[in-house]
C-alpha cells in the first residue's frame, strides 16, 4: 500500500483567493523588501494580506512601521484580528514577541505558529496572501505546502551565480512538492548612474536569464538597486509608497501586473 501523500490534504483559507509564496532560498537577496512591496503594488488594485512566516527573523513590523502593534483577538470568531498598515492586512511573529527576543523553536512548533497564522487568523476576503518565506528549504516551506493550496511562487535572486545557486534549491523545492513557479525577480538587478543613466552592474551578470528560459519561468521584473529603496523599509514606507513615480516602484507595480495576469 502507497504511503499517504501530505500534500494532497490542503485546504483552502475560507475567503482567500490566491497564496502567493515568495522565496529565495538564501538570505541577503532583499527578499523580504520584495515581498512587501509587491504586497504594497497588488494592493493598489486589489484586496491583500502578508504573512511574515519568517518565525526566526521577522522583518514585516518594521518594513511596514507597525513596530510594538499587537493584533486583538475577535471575540466573535476566537481569531486574531490582522493588523492593516497602507490597507494591507499583516501578520507577524513580530507583532506577538519582543523584538529584541529570540524564538528558540523546534519543528513541532513552527508547524503549529504557521497552522495558526493561516488558520487563526481573520484574513477576511483576500484577492492575494503574500507569503513572505524565511531563507532555505525547511519546515516552514514544507508546511506552507502541505496546509493550504499555494497558487504560485517568486522566486527572488540577485544576479550573480552564488545567489542564483541557492535559488535553485528553493525551485527544485517548490516543483518537488507540487507549487507552480510564477516567475523569477532579479533584484538589485543594476544601478542608475544619477549622472547619465547608465545602468551599472554592481553584481556580476550571471546565468539566471539562461536559467529562467531553460526551466520555463517568466522572469517577472529586474529591480534596479537604489539606497532609496533600503531608507524607505527602515522607515517603515516601502518604496511603492514613498516614491511611487521612481523607477523602483515602477518595476514592483509591473511585477505586481505580471502577476496578475497569471493569477487574475
Amino acid at each position: 500500500m502507497a504511503a499517504p501523500n501530505p500534500f494532497e490534504k490542503q485546504t483552502p483559507i475560507p475567503g482567500v483567493k490566491h497564496i502567493i509564496a515568495v522565496s529565495s532560498g538564501k538570505g541577503g537577496v532583499g527578499k523580504s523588501t520584495v515581498a512587501t512591496n509587491i504586497a504594497m503594488a497588488l494592493g493598489k488594485k486589489s484586496r491583500v494580506g502578508l504573512l511574515d512566516a519568517d518565525i526566526y527573523g521577522p522583518s514585516i513590523p518594521r518594513m511596514l512601521g507597525t513596530l510594538g502593534q499587537k493584533p486583538q483577538i475577535n471575540p466573535e470568531t476566537n481569531q486574531l484580528e490582522p493588523i492593516t498598515r497602507y490597507g494591507i492586512k499583516l501578520m507577524s511573529i513580530g507583532f506577538l514577541v519582543d523584538e529584541n527576543a529570540a524564538v528558540v523553536w523546534r519543528g513541532p512548533m513552527l508547524f503549529k505558529a504557521m497552522d495558526q497564522f493561516l488558520r487563526d487568523v481573520n484574513w477576511g476576503e483576500l484577492d492575494y496572501l503574500v507569503v513572505d518565506l524565511p531563507p532555505g528549504t525547511g519546515d516552514i516551506q514544507l508546511t506552507l505546502a502541505q496546509k493550504v493550496p499555494v497558487s504560485g511562487a517568486v522566486v527572488v535572486s540577485t544576479p550573480q551565480n552564488v545567489a542564483l545557486l541557492d535559488v535553485k534549491k528553493a525551485v527544485d523545492m517548490f516543483e518537488r512538492v507540487g507549487v507552480p513557479l510564477l516567475g523569477m525577480v532579479e533584484n538589485m538587478a543594476y544601478m542608475i548612474n544619477p549622472a547619465n543613466g547608465e545602468k551599472i552592474q554592481l553584481f556580476p551578470k550571471g546565468e539566471m536569464d539562461t536559467y529562467a528560459h531553460a526551466k520555463g519561468m517568466k522572469k517577472l521584473g529586474a529591480v534596479p538597486f537604489n539606497p532609496s529603496v533600503g531608507l524607505a523599509c527602515e522607515a517603515g514606507i516601502p518604496i511603492v509608497e514613498a516614491n511611487s513615480n521612481g523607477a523602483e516602484a515602477q518595476e514592483f507595480m509591473a511585477i505586481a501586473n505580471n502577476i496578475r495576469e497569471i493569477l487574475p
